[in-house]
């Protein structure tokens, strides 16, 4: 009974957590559209795309890697402490090769050469995000802290927005007010560490180097993952023009919200499974969410016109189409984010997890790439190939699940080996 209360207590956090996620951007996003030209709201977005890759590479997967550490280490003070400092190590060497791998990217591409300045500002606030030791927390179970230091991080950021940011000549001023709500939650982080008497224990150069490799797993898995959206993003930039960027981005932002939605499931559940491998749980998550979900896509699709005027204005009405063609990648992602880590990757199969990711992301590249020659890359054209993909996605990882159903506690689950 105290698991069961702990694992509801945990998700209803992160839900918290991912419903603060969706809902200040969804606060921001129409007062940006407005003061904002479509060109100058179409560099936030791809700049924000770019910082995703560049998140997914500071954070290397160790939020679920350095959370099971975490998990495995939670009893022995000096192994956490050790666990903690490597971690922040780790990330460092990770933060500064992403930086390299940015200066490249100014230099390549068009619109973040034009922006370098804006670009480099918004990587701040990534490089900072490795001081946030969410994996502690998470493998911890103290989801409030993330929970809380987020809701007053975001809060500061958009009233700062709100209050000064007017039109294109006040674009810069967003990530500088970003890089300050960032500095204000690590600082609370670093309070709770201390409430907890625990101190980062450096052990070396080659144990850091070490818990990156042990992660490499997961940050195939997570950067796989980010491809998906982000991918897209960057190659429409490129291939059309700032205008569809934002259009295509207003759209994915509000997939991405609903999506966000998932995630506090997968992690409330995610120490749970990794302890009891409990295969009833996640039978009984997906009966009492997946009806939601369907009720959830049938309304986003007839009251989307409703929903892009609200978010963008009338000048976002030309991708109402898009995002209808996008609402199977909501049904079929939580499908996704269930049957990856709390299932495949709570019986120890990370890697056809992340071969999961890997098929559907060539497939997605490849689909790109065809559109591309075969002169058909419209924001339509790419959203059906996102669909598609999300459906190839759920189907590997449900074949992997079942191929290894018998490795669960299948007790009480009412199914048959």
């Amino acid at each position: 009974m105290m698991k069961q209360k702990n694992v509801v207590k945990n998700t209803g956090m992160l839900l918290a957590l991912n419903i603060a996620k969706m809902f200040f951007p969804f606060v921001t996003l129409p007062y940006l559209t407005r003061v904002l030209s479509v060109d100058a709201y179409g560099t936030v977005a791809y700049v924000k795309t770019v910082m995703s890759y560049m998140q997914i590479l500071v954070d290397f997967g160790f939020v679920l890697s350095a959370t099971k550490d975490v998990i495995q280490a939670k009893h022995n003070k000096d192994e956490l402490e050790h666990v903690i400092g490597d971690t922040i190590v780790g990330k460092m060497l990770l933060g500064l090769g992403a930086l390299l791998v940015l200066l490249v990217l100014i230099a390549a591409l068009p619109i973040l050469r034009n922006n370098a300045l804006y670009t480099l500002l918004s990587y701040v606030v990534v490089f900072e995000s490795i001081f946030l030791l969410e994996f502690l927390f998470r493998g911890l179970e103290i989801m409030h802290v993330i929970t809380i230091r987020f809701i007053v991080m975001k809060t500061l950021s958009t009233l700062l927005t709100f209050a000064l940011v007017k039109s294109d000549a006040d674009l810069l001023l967003i990530p500088l007010f970003d890089i300050l709500s960032s500095l204000v939650a690590v600082l609370m982080a670093v309070y709770e560490v201390w409430k907890l008497g625990l101190r980062p224990k450096f052990t070396g150069i080659q144990k850091a180097i070490r818990t990156i490799r042990q992660s490499m797993v997961y940050f195939f898995s997570n950067a796989a993952s980010t491809s998906f959206n982000a991918l897209s993003t960057l190659i429409i930039g490129v291939q059309i023009s700032q205008a569809q960027v934002a259009y295509w981005s207003v759209c994915m932002q509000v997939i991405n919200a609903i999506q966000a939605c998932y995630t506090p499931i997968a992690d409330g559940v995610y120490p749970e499974m990794i302890k009891s491998r409990n295969l009833a749980l996640i039978r009984k998550i997906v009966k009492i969410f997946l009806p939601l979900v369907a009720v959830g896509c049938c309304l986003a699709y007839v009251f989307a016109g409703l929903g892009m005027y609200i978010l963008g204005g009338e000048e976002y009405l030309v991708a109402v189409p898009v995002f209808r063609t996008l609402i199977p990648v909501l049904f079929f992602g939580f499908l996704s984010v269930m049957f990856g880590w709390p299932v495949l990757g709570a019986i120890g199969k990370e890697r056809e997890a992340t071969f999961s990711t890997v098929c559907s992301v060539v497939l997605h590249i490849a689909l790109l790439v065809l559109l591309i020659v075969t002169d058909s890359f419209t924001l339509i054209n790419i959203a059906v190939v996102r669909s598609v993909t999300e459906m190839v996605f759920f189907g590997i990882r449900f074949f992997f699940f079942r191929k290894y159903r018998h490795l669960f506690d299948t007790k009480n689950a009412g199914v048959t080996n």
